[in-house]
């Protein structure tokens, strides 16, 4: 196995940092429903309900 169990949880964290950036980026540029938007981010990450709160999406 490559690199430690701490190496590979950082590497997911950036990825769904960068995914959540998109999906963001995707809703305020209105080429995404935001409901969609909303949706796929409760499914990416255990912290999507702040984010979605933050960013005005429900």
């Amino acid at each position: 196995m490559p690199g430690t169990e701490r190496r590979r949880e950082i590497a997911r964290l950036r990825a769904r940092r960068k995914k959540t950036a998109k999906l963001l980026n995707r809703a305020k540029a209105g080429t995404m429903d935001k409901a969609e938007v909303a949706r796929k981010l409760r499914r990416m990450t255990p912290g999507a309900e702040d984010i979605i709160k933050r960013e005005g999406l429900a």
